[in-house]
């Protein structure tokens, strides 16, 4: 049988031929679901971020694969692109809106199942963290449509199972899912939705797409993908789902009703409570015969953070460097998860720097926290940014702090109704800066790696003051 290009398979083959150093297959057997999340830990203090394939898994009685997005040089393949590109390419790709193809049938109608002959009990699910609740869904990304305009919109929202035929589910980030909730609520009336558990790595990447509302994230898949998404059609309430994904569950938002759910590890690092304690009410489960468990590691990972990012900080670099040419680099580090962004300008008059990071801070409402950096600062490393605040920032005239504004909901310091502060630190060094860069002539910084090289201490060495 040949694999659809929008298939899963499809990619985890094709990626295993041609990077099998990028990918770890656990052959022993895995003995508790939380070994998972403490393998991804432990490879990321050696500084490894593989696929990981576990076909065996305790209490789970289908294959897993996890960790896919732990690598920005990953995501770049997903794209085509290399790393350093991804933040262009995905913007152009995303922005090329294909609607989707609907299909008779799809490998995620193998198996359907309804009414009272659903049962959750057999969905597989694994526990991340020793604080977390329960066993957790990570990656359910949420299907609705508009009733008015037909438009779909896709959305990422931790589940745990509730009952049989019920998952408590949280959207806490308040987002286009939660107005179309919303709205069906002020009527009396459940709001359909279908939730896709495992696809290809490109929907997911358009499923965390940062778009206004009334676009519909299928679409932006199908320019991830360069050709239409394929969808079939959920036999209950008609919505189009990705027709190679592993399971659909297909259901209702119940408007009024309100379940526990939580702690669960999230971005932030913490194990959060705050939730809008949702109750989704299952009527289908529809999966593939060969289905897998596509796992997004929680809490602070990599993995969590990365699928995230990466749109956020594609739309954040459009928008800036459409208003603010001077603009060089925007990076979200892993260190401030999603609270904190580092911005590189070549600054052509003073203030401008105060103009990009209230440009940033207003747009996006997960930030606490920008710092401004000269266009010689390597962004990607916080010593680098670091080094710029020490030695570039006077506290008295190179800050400024906002209060009172909407920020995350999963933020811990923020207040009981999520308002947060903001705040901008200038470090770049301003047009009476009079210091002078330390630096090393080329050719002995030449000399030095390859004295270096002889010696086998060529790799993972920093280029010091000469960078």
């Amino acid at each position: 049988m040949t694999l659809s290009a929008q298939d899963l398979r499809h990619f985890l083959s094709a990626y295993r031929r041609e990077h099998a150093d990028d990918m770890l297959v656990l052959n022993e057997p895995v003995q508790d679901s939380q070994d998972l999340t403490a393998l991804v830990w432990q490879l990321a203090a050696r500084g490894r971020h593989p696929v990981l394939l576990a076909p065996q898994v305790w209490g789970v009685d289908v294959a897993v694969v996890t960790n896919l997005f732990a690598s920005r040089e990953r995501i770049g393949r997903m794209l085509g692109c290399a790393a350093s590109d991804i933040h262009a390419t995905y913007q152009v790709k995303a922005s090329n809106l294909l609607p989707p193809e609907l299909q008779e049938s799809g490998p995620v109608l193998d198996e359907v199942v309804a009414g009272d002959d659903v049962d959750l009990e057999k969905l597989p699910m694994l526990r991340h963290f020793e604080t977390d609740r329960a066993a957790y869904i990570t990656n359910s990304v949420i299907v609705a449509e508009d009733p008015d305009t037909g438009r779909g919109n896709l959305s990422y929202h931790r589940s745990m199972r509730h009952s049989a035929t019920e998952l408590a589910t949280s959207l806490h980030s308040r987002g286009h899912l939660w107005r179309l909730q919303q709205a069906a609520a002020a009527k009396g009336e459940p709001l359909p939705v279908a939730m896709v558990i495992g696809a290809h790595p490109l929907f997911m990447l358009a499923a965390a797409a940062r778009v206004p509302m009334g676009t519909d994230e299928r679409q932006v898949a199908g320019g991830l993908f360069g050709a239409p998404l394929q969808v079939v059609r959920t036999p209950r309430h008609g919505l189009m789902v990705p027709a190679h994904a592993e399971f659909v569950l297909e259901g209702v938002i119940d408007p009024e009703a309100k379940v526990e759910e939580g702690p669960f590890g999230e971005f932030t690092g913490y194990s959060s409570h705050r939730s809008t304690n949702h109750l989704l009410r299952v009527h289908t489960v529809m999966r593939r015969r060969d289905a897998m468990l596509v796992d997004v590691v929680g809490g602070n990972s990599a993995e969590h953070l990365n699928l995230g990012r990466v749109p956020r900080e594609s739309e954040m670099v459009t928008r800036l460097r459409e208003r603010f040419p001077s603009v060089t680099a925007v990076h979200y580090p892993a260190s401030g998860t999603h609270f904190h962004a580092y911005v590189a300008l070549k600054q052509v008059r003073d203030g401008e720097a105060r103009q990009v990071m209230l440009g940033l801070l207003g747009w996006d409402p997960y930030l606490k926290t920008v710092i401004a950096v000269d266009e010689d600062i390597d962004i990607t490393r916080d010593e680098e940014v670091l080094w710029a605040l020490a030695a570039h920032f006077q506290p008295h005239r190179d800050i400024l702090v906002i209060d009172g504004l909407p920020g995350s909901a999963l933020d811990p310091s923020a207040s009981a109704s999520g308002t947060t502060s903001r705040m901008g630190l200038d470090a770049t060094r301003g047009s009476h800066f009079e210091g002078v860069r330390a630096t090393i002539a080329p050719a002995s910084m030449e000399r030095a790696a390859a004295t270096l090289a002889k010696l086998g201490l060529g790799a993972g060495l920093g280029a010091g003051p000469a960078t």
